[in-house]
Parts: C-alpha cells; sequence; structure tokens
C-alpha cells in the first residue's frame, strides 16, 4: 500500500484501487500517523491535532480509529500502543518521505558530477508533489511545521534539479522554470543565480546582468540587505568575461625534457636580443621540445602554432588565426572581410608576443614571407622558428640543435624504459659514468631523471655499456632514442646487446658514416622502420591507415577509418607510434611521413582515404543543422578541432579529381566557415574545382554548385585605389578583372550559379544549405542582380524550415527599407529575430537585432537604437566574435556621440582596441572614422582628416557593410574642406559620398538618415 501526504491524504493498493477512507476526521489521523510511521502517537495529541477547535472525545477517536483499521485492512496494520497508536508501514511507502530520500539522493549525485543521473532522481522526486503537503491537517502545528520544512527541500531539489539541467546544456528550458521561480520566490538567490547563469549561456551578458539588477533590487527594498556573497560572485564573473581570444599555448608535455637546460637558457637569451630566430636541425633531434621550453620559460603572451599537420601553403594563415583565437567570425561574411593575411597583421601590430612557428621545413616560402611582414609590422613582435633549414629572411638568428650529449642519450633511455618496463633494465642506461650532467642553467624543464644508479657490478656495466652502444647507434637523436627505449616493453635485458646488433645492421652507414644533418635524418628514418618491422601486422595496418590524419583523431574515429580495435591503438601509444592527449590521438610528423609511405606501398590508399573523405563528410553534413540551433558553440568547436583534415580531404578530392566528391565536402563545410569567419582557407580549393568542372556542375550537384561559387569569392580581391586617398575607384586595379580573382570568379560563373540557386530554391523547392541563400543575397547586392537574388530569397517566408524563413523576413525587411517603409521593415526583422531566439541561433539572432536598430535609427529613435544594439551585443559576445562586437561598438557610439561624446569614445576606443585584436582591418578603418568625427566636432581638422584619410585605406567601396564608413568619412573630408574654406574639394568629396551612398533599390535619403549625419552635411550629399 502507497500512502499521500504531498497534497490530499490517501491511500492506494497495490493494484492501484484507492482506499476508501471516510470522511476529513480519519484522513487527518491517518496523517499525523504517517509522520512518523511505526511510532507511538499519544491518543490525546491525536484528537487536539486532528481538529483543535473541536477535539473528539476518547470515545469518538476510538471510534474512527477502529473504521480506519477496518478500511486500511492488514495491508497497514494500525495498532494500539500503550497510550496512543502507530501505524507499521515502511518509510518508502509514504510519498513524503520517499520524496525526502530521493531528494538527497539526487542532491549527492549533483555534488558527485553525475548530473544525469541527478536530473532523473530530482525529477522523480518532484513529480511525487500533488499538491501542498499536509492539506488535511491545516491547523495542526505539527504537521505545518513539517509542510513547511517539506516546501523548502521541494524548492531545493527544483533549485538541485535545475542546476543539474544547466549542467547538462538544458538551458532553453531551464529559464522558463527559473524565471517563474524567481517571479514566484524574488528573494531566493539561489535560483537568482541559477537564472543569472542561464541567461548569460543562452542571451548573453546583458540580459544575465538585468536580472541580476532585478534581484538586487527586491532584496534592497523587501530585506534591506545587500545580495549574497555567491550572487555578487556570479555579478563580478558577469562583468569579468573578456571578449579576448586565447591564445594557443605551447602544447603540454608528458615528460621531462633532459639534456637541454643550457640550450634553453641560451634560446632564452637571444629571443632577448633577437626578434627572430630559428631552431635548425634534423627531424627528431629534438627542436619542437626545445621551442615548448623556451616558449614556457617565456614571461608575457605566447602564441604556439603547430604547421607539420598542413598539407600545403595555403592552410598556414588559417593555421595563424587559429591559433591566435580569430577563428569565429560571427556576423561578418563575403566579400568586406579582409584577407587571413592582412587579419593576422591587424591583430599583432603593436603587440608584444611570442610567435612559435613549429615545424616549417615544408612551407618555407610561405612562411618566411609571412614571418618578414609580421615582423616588419609588429615592432614589439618575436617570432620562434623550428625546421631543417633557415628562412633566409634578413635579421634571422639561427641556432643549430644538436644530438644529446651521451650521458643525456642514456639517461633519456633509461627513464623513457624506466616508463615502459620498471625493473633492472630500465637502470641500465645510468651509472658512476654516466650520471645526470649538471649545467650551470639547470631549471625546472629538466629535472634530473628519477633513475637509480646500480651497484658497479658486472652486468650493470655490460647494460650500460650496451645502452650507450645503442645511444651512439642512434646518434643520440632524442626521439630515435625514445622509440628504441620503448621496444623494452617486449624485449628483456639480455636481449639489449642483440638490440645494439640489429640496430646496427639495420642503421649501415647511416650509423657509422659522416654525421651531417642528411645523415641523422636517415638514421631517424631508419629506427623508424626497425621500429616498425617489430609491429605485429594488425598494428602495422592501423599505424599505416592512421597516416591518413593531419590533425589526429578521436578514438571512436580512429578505428572507424583504420579499421581496428582499441586495444590496438594503444599499444602504438605503448610503442611511442602515436600520442594519446586531449581525448585524441596523435601521429608525430616522423612517423607518419614514413605511415604514409607504407600506406602508398602497401594497403589501398584509396580505401583509406575514401574512409577519410566519408568520416568528414558525414561529420560535417550533421553539424550543419546544429550550427542554426542552440547547440552552434558547441558544433563549431568539434568543426574547429576537425578543420585541417576537412581541408586536406578536399584538396585532394579537388587534386583527384573528384568534383562531387569536392562539391559535397565545400558545402557542408560552408556554413560553419562562414561562421567562424574563414571562408578564405576553402577559396583556392573552391576557385580550382571551378576551373576543373569548367563552370558546370555535375548532375544533382547545383546547390553546391553555387556553394562552392560563394567560397572561392570569399578571399576577396584587395583594396583599389584614388587620388592617393586608398578608398578605392570601381574599375582599377587587380579587382576589375585580373584573371583568378575572386571578383573575375565570380562575374565568370555567376549567371550559372544563380540558374542553380533558382533551380533548388523557387517555388516550394527546399535546398540542402539555406545559409547560402543570406549569402547569395549579400553578394548580389552590390555586385550582381540585387532584385532577383532578393525576391528568390524573400519567397521563402513561407517555407517549411524555420531558419529559412527567418532569413526571409531578414532580407524582406531590407526591402522595406528601400522603399521607405520602416514600419514594414521593423515587423519583419522583429518575426526574424523571434524565430532565431525560439532556434537558439545565437547568430542570427545578432544579425537581425543589428538590422533592427538600423530601422530604429531611420525613425530617429536613437534610444531604441541603443537598446538593440545593447542586445545584439551580448549575444556577439557570447558568440566571441569580436570585429561584429567591434562594428556594433561604433554603431552605439555613433548614436551616442551628439548626447555623451564621452561615452562614444570609449566605445570607439574599446572597437579599435577589438578591431585589432580580431583582426579586423574594416572595423579598425570603423573606429578611426568614429574617432574622426569627434575629432572635427572637437574643431581638430587636422587629425580628423588624418583619421579619415586612414579609414578609407580599408573601407572595400564594393561590399554593402562598408557604405555607412564610407560614407561618413566621405562627407567628413568635405566638412574639413569647408572649415578651411575649400568649397570645391568640399563639393568633389560630397559628390563621392552621394555616390558611396547608392544601395540598388534603396533611396539615398533612407541610406542617410541611418547614418546620424548632421543635417548640413545630409543636404550637402542630396544637393551634390
Amino acid at each position: 500500500m502507497r500512502f499521500t501526504l504531498l497534497g490530499a491524504t490517501r491511500a492506494h493498493r497495490d493494484d492501484g484501487a484507492e482506499v476508501a477512507l471516510g470522511g476529513p476526521a480519519r484522513r487527518a489521523l491517518l496523517a499525523l500517523l504517517l509522520l512518523e510511521p511505526g511510532r507511538p502517537v499519544p491518543a490525546d495529541r491525536l484528537a487536539e491535532e486532528s481538529n483543535p477547535r473541536r477535539p473528539p472525545s476518547a470515545h469518538a477517536l476510538e471510534s474512527q480509529m477502529s473504521r480506519l483499521r477496518s478500511a486500511l485492512g492488514d495491508a497497514a496494520p494500525l495498532e494500539r500502543s500503550g497510550t496512543g497508536y502507530r501505524i507499521v508501514v515502511p518509510y518508502d511507502t509514504v510519498d513524503a518521505h520517499r520524496f525526502e530520500r530521493l531528494a538527497g539522493t539526487g542532491r549527492t549525485s549533483l555534488t558527485s558530477g553525475d548530473w544525469a543521473g541527478a536530473a532523473g532522481v530530482l525529477r522523480e522526486a518532484l513529480a511525487l508533489w500533488q499538491g501542498e503537503a499536509f492539506a488535511d491537517l491545516p491547523d495542526s502545528g505539527s504537521a505545518r511545521a513539517a509542510a513547511v520544512r517539506l516546501e523548502e527541500l521541494r524548492l531545493t531539489a527544483l533549485e538541485d534539479r535545475l542546476e543539474a539541467d544547466l549542467r547538462l546544456g538544458r538551458h532553453r528550458t531551464a529559464v522558463p522554470e527559473l524565471r517563474e521561480l524567481t517571479g514566484r520566490c524574488p528573494l531566493r538567490e539561489r535560483a537568482a543565480a541559477l537564472l543569472i547563469r542561464a541567461l548569460s549561456a543562452l542571451d548573453g551578458q546583458a540580459a544575465a546582468l538585468a536580472a541580476y539588477e532585478t534581484t538586487r533590487r527586491h532584496l534592497a527594498d523587501e530585506l534591506g540587505a545587500d545580495p549574497s556573497p555567491e550572487l555578487v560572485s556570479v555579478h563580478a564573473e558577469l562583468l569579468r568575461q573578456d571578449p579576448t581570444p586565447a591564445l594557443a599555448r605551447p602544447p603540454a608535455q608528458l615528460t621531462a625534457l633532459i639534456g637541454r637546460d643550457r640550450e634553453v637558457a641560451e634560446v632564452g637569451a637571444l629571443l632577448g636580443r633577437a626578434r627572430l630566430v630559428t631552431l635548425t636541425g634534423p627531424g627528431g633531434v629534438g627542436k619542437t621540445r626545445l621551442a615548448v621550453a623556451a616558449a614556457t620559460a617565456e614571461p608575457g603572451e605566447v602564441c604556439f602554432v603547430q604547421l607539420a599537420p598542413l598539407g600545403d601553403e595555403s592552410a598556414v594563415p588559417g593555421a595563424l588565426l587559429t591559433a591566435l583565437g580569430l577563428s569565429v567570425g560571427g556576423l561578418h561574411l563575403g566579400a568586406d572581410d579582409p584577407s587571413p593575411d592582412d587579419r593576422i597583421v591587424t591583430a599583432l601590430a603593436g603587440r608584444a608576443l611570442l610567435l612559435v612557428l613549429d615545424n616549417c621545413e615544408h612551407l618555407l616560402s610561405v612562411t618566411a614571407t609571412l614571418a618578414a611582414r609580421l615582423l616588419a609590422a609588429g615592432p614589439r613582435l618575436r617570432v620562434l622558428v623550428t625546421g631543417r633549414e633557415p628562412l633566409g629572411v634578413i635579421g634571422e638568428h639561427l641556432y643549430p640543435v644538436r644530438p644529446l650529449a651521451p650521458e643525456d642519450a642514456a639517461r633519456l633511455f633509461a627513464e623513457r624504459a624506466a616508463a615502459v618496463r620498471p625493473g633492472p633494465a630500465a637502470t641500465a642506461g645510468t651509472d658512476a659514468r654516466t650520471a645526470p650532467r649538471t649545467d650551470s642553467h639547470t631549471d625546472s624543464h629538466t629535472a634530473p631523471a628519477p633513475v637509480p644508479v646500480p651497484a658497479p657490478d658486472a652486468d650493470a656495466d655490460t647494460c650500460a655499456d650496451t645502452v650507450r652502444q645503442v645511444c651512439a647507434a642512434l646518434d643520440n637523436l632524442p626521439l630515435a632514442v625514445e622509440l628504441a627505449a620503448a621496444r623494452l616493453r617486449t624485449l628483456h635485458l639480455e636481449d639489449l646487446a642483440d638490440l645494439a646488433q640489429r640496430l646496427d645492421d639495420r642503421l649501415g652507414m647511416a650509423a657509422r658514416g659522416a654525421r651531417t644533418g642528411d645523415g641523422r635524418h636517415r638514421t631517424l628514418r631508419s629506427v623508424v622502420a626497425w621500429s616498425w618491422d617489430l609491429l605485429p601486422e594488425p598494428e602495422r595496418r592501423a599505424a599505416r591507415r592512421f597516416a591518413v590524419f593531419h590533425a589526429g583523431a578521436t578514438p571512436a574515429t580512429a578505428r572507424t577509418v583504420c579499421g581496428t580495435d582499441p586495444d590496438t591503438l594503444e599499444a602504438l601509444a605503448d610503442k611511442s607510434l602515436l600520442e594519446h592527449t586531449g581525448g585524441r590521438y596523435r601521429m608525430l610528423e616522423t612517423v607518419r611521413a614514413y605511415a604514409a609511405e607504407q600506406l602508398a606501398s602497401a594497403d589501398q590508399p584509396g580505401t583509406v582515404h575514401r574512409a577519410h573523405t566519408a568520416h568528414l563528410l558525414t561529420l560535417a553534413r550533421t553539424a550543419d543543422p546544429h550550427l542554426r540551433g542552440p547547440a552552434q558553440l558547441d558544433w563549431l568547436a568539434r568543426l574547429g578541432g576537425e578543420h585541417d583534415d576537412l581541408m586536406a580531404a578536399v584538396r585532394r578530392a579537388v587534386e583527384a579529381p573528384e568534383p562531387e566528391t569536392a562539391l559535397a565536402l565545400l558545402a557542408a563545410a560552408a556554413h560553419s566557415l562562414w561562421i567562424r569567419g574563414i571562408p578564405g582557407c576553402a577559396a583556392p580549393h573552391a576557385a580550382r574545382l571551378l576551373e576543373i568542372i569548367d563552370g558546370e556542375p555535375p548532375p544533382g550537384y547545383d546547390e553546391e554548385f553555387a556553394v562552392c561559387l560563394l567560397l572561392a569569392v570569399s578571399a576577396g580581391d584587395g583594396k583599389d585605389g584614388e587620388d592617393g586617398e586608398g578608398d578605392g575607384a570601381p574599375g582599377t586595379g587587380q579587382g576589375d578583372g585580373a584573371p583568378g580573382t575572386g571578383r573575375t570568379v565570380w562575374r565568370r560563373h555567376r549567371a550559372r550559379a544563380e540558374q542553380a540557386m533558382e533551380s533548388v530554391w523557387s517555388g516550394s523547392g527546399q535546398g540542402r544549405h539555406p545559409a547560402a541563400l543570406l549569402l547569395w543575397v549579400l553578394r548580389n547586392a552590390t555586385d550582381g542582380d540585387a532584385h532577383r537574388a532578393h525576391a528568390l530569397v524573400s519567397a521563402r517566408r513561407t517555407g517549411p524550415d524555420a531558419w529559412t524563413r527567418a532569413v526571409a523576413h531578414y532580407v524582406t525587411a531590407y526591402g522595406a527599407l528601400g522603399e521607405n517603409d520602416p514600419e514594414r521593415a521593423g515587423h519583419a526583422l522583429r518575426t526574424a529575430a523571434e524565430t532565431f531566439h525560439a532556434l537558439g541561433d545565437r547568430w542570427g539572432g545578432a544579425l537581425t537585432l543589428d538590422a533592427l536598430a538600423t530601422v530604429a535609427a531611420v525613425r530617429g529613435d536613437r534610444a531604441e537604437a541603443v537598446a538593440l544594439i545593447d542586445r545584439a551585443l551580448a549575444l556577439t559576445g557570447r558568440l566571441g566574435a569580436l570585429a561584429d562586437t567591434a562594428d556594433l561598438l561604433v554603431t552605439r557610439g555613433d548614436h551616442l556621440a551628439a548626447a555623451d561624446p564621452a561615452a562614444a569614445r570609449a566605445d570607439f576606443t574599446r572597437a579599435a582596441a577589438l578591431a585589432r585584436r580580431a583582426g579586423s582591418p574594416a572595423g579598425l578603418a570603423a573606429a578611426r572614422r568614429a574617432l574622426a568625427d569627434l575629432a572635427l566636432t572637437a574643431g581638430d581638422t587636422t587629425e580628423a582628416e588624418h583619421l579619415y584619410r586612414t579609414a578609407l585605406d580599408h573601407l572595400d567601396p564594393r561590399w554593402v557593410r562598408s557604405i555607412g564608413d564610407r560614407v561618413r568619412a566621405l562627407a567628413g573630408l568635405a566638412r574639413v574642406a569647408e572649415a578651411r574654406g575649400d568649397h570645391d574639394t568640399a563639393r568633389r568629396h560630397y559628390r563621392r559620398a552621394a555616390e558611396a551612398a547608392y544601395v540598388p533599390g534603396a533611396p539615398t535619403a533612407t541610406v542617410l538618415s541611418a547614418l546620424s549625419l548632421p543635417a548640413p552635411a545630409r543636404e550637402a550629399i542630396h544637393r551634390a
């Protein structure tokens, strides 16, 4: 039998049938007995608390208890005990007691990190509540006290369950419950803290800060109290949120660095006086380990870029952007994006930083060019390079990395052997003659190896000599020594001599001949080959197939693509042929190069390549819909981890050529590349693919062809110049038709892509890549058939896909603005914003809020525009979209400038700093234009003119997002000329501003009304 106290008092038999308890008197008595099952309750207490106003007589109480006993039967014995009564049932049959047990279990699971378990148990506990506890005992003191305690437990359990939901990423479902809870209980600070955290994750900083302020006011008004330390801590955490991108740190090392104390100190000293240092030496000599140690010892900022996984030179800028934390671009799409090189230069100019470029020998030309450009643009930048040969750049300081000293090589062998096979064999490398060397530069990077020195007996001497012989045969190259030591997992102590002999036989002249760099590299290759030959065939097969991965793989992916099992992968890691860090397996580049040769000769490489490509295509296609929902950030991060392999698969498909595969890969990856702000990394491959297919897509790949074209033109064309001002005369320079440039490719293939887009998206058609619709409209806005593109996309307002409908409403709004109908535009944008918000797409939401602010500005409602920009800033902050945050700050400052120039200057200054961090020349140009406006208002025409001209150098005249800043900069130059009495120059600048304000389908008056220009300037532009 089960009993209910959390609501009306009821009893149910095991078959679910409800027991007829009778009237309220009996239900009250049963509830009092169930407060503590099995414990006697005195009769006088039962009488007084069941009906305090008219307590029943002893006879009446006995009569009621008798009827209750009959109703319950043997399933719930009700016994007379002394002067009272008790009910003999297990505690867990009473819902109130079961709730307490489950709530406690849930709390334990929550504190131990089992969030899914906690959420499930707590839901079960809370589901037991059917109403107010002890509802049939409204006047009982003991029941009321128990009810108050249970209600507090219920609220705590609800908070526990909501916290578990948040930790599981269920922010969207938790927020409504948290709002309802804080509305009913506005003084519960834990609930408020959970709401603030949920809003921060879902809607950004601004919404979370507003929730904090609401709670703070309630506490002050109702209690006269300040927020608790927990709530204050949450508030401080919100304020500390820093949009500055995180730099890629040097990779963590799993083992100590041996024998390199002096080298670490020397490289550090060299970096103190030289801005470009290159560590040279053969593969396996330890250049990367030395660079990691030197970089880790640096007191300032360090960015570590791993170039080994990159397959071609076009991937280098993208790798640098990712390492600098600039892979998320947010709302900026398409033609106005600066080239990756320009972004890197902007991000590093003026920044004190050590940039490490590791393993650049296969990318020597592009690395040398980029390093020289960065060093010229950033006087506080230093660059540390590792490679087998110098860059050949003026000012380069070389530091040759030598093999280990014999005693250090023996120590290394002993330590690595100890890690895989503890015992006497592991101590064989160290004796009194090979004790750890002491340098004057000992530091934490090279702690002495924890290897005991054996007794000076004959066996120990023999083993030590043999270890030195092995190391000498390996030229004391650290990687070769480690690979040999790893074999002790399977070789016994007595096999050391045989190991040395077989190594000597395998190495031949490479071991005994000249110790040049090439010779040492042959030594390393030979020891890799020797180690490879000792593998059983299943491990060799898995290792050679693993060579297909450029940036490593998760265990599950490695098992699928390599056709292997967990034990085999672990065995390869045990033998130092794979590394397992950060949840991924990786292969050292030297080993991968050898494995790739074996794959080409022993396997069917096409089969492995196809498996690799199929995995990446499936991943990208699976991720695509999530990029338009609440899991956007998680999937962006996951795709970011596979970026190098994805680009390698694209390159392989283009070179094969396999057009269908290449088109499918590019189209599946495009949305993530656009959101992350790195579509240019795919541009060379896309452009080459368009050449291969000669502008005609394979059957069934029309939409993918259009996406390929949008990617091919995403790298931009560079800027044109005019009159020495750098603000771009259409029709000059490479942008207007140099072969292979983005604009030429666009004009060559635009018509066929237009046909492709319309074949897929016209009428009731539904394409596979909805993000292409938005890019198609934006690209055609200034270079194509803007009206036709607008009609195609805006017609999707009633389509089946919610995200596509939101994009269509967004595009429709700009058509309404072009018709000078801000009300209709606002309605369309609000519909889009609501849809993006419901879907959980922060990217689309920020894009739409920015546009709504423009509509508010057109209506003259600056306050509303600022409020909308604040909301958009909260979303871009969550996305980490620095360039867009900078852009929004400039817009907000423009709206504030007239009433609060100090606040506007703060926004412009912060925007400039963020644009530099983001590597956004256009964003920095916008901030400079805005600061020029303030200088002009203050009467400083010299500073204003300098800033306007500098801004115009980096504002693309062909991109719609640059229109506002170009118009304002040109109008500013006109006002500067007017202030100096040069009216001819002023009129010329006003004419150019009028030309810049032209947007197909949009009246110039509408464009100008959104720009906060002074009335005289607007009138002058109209007259021009």
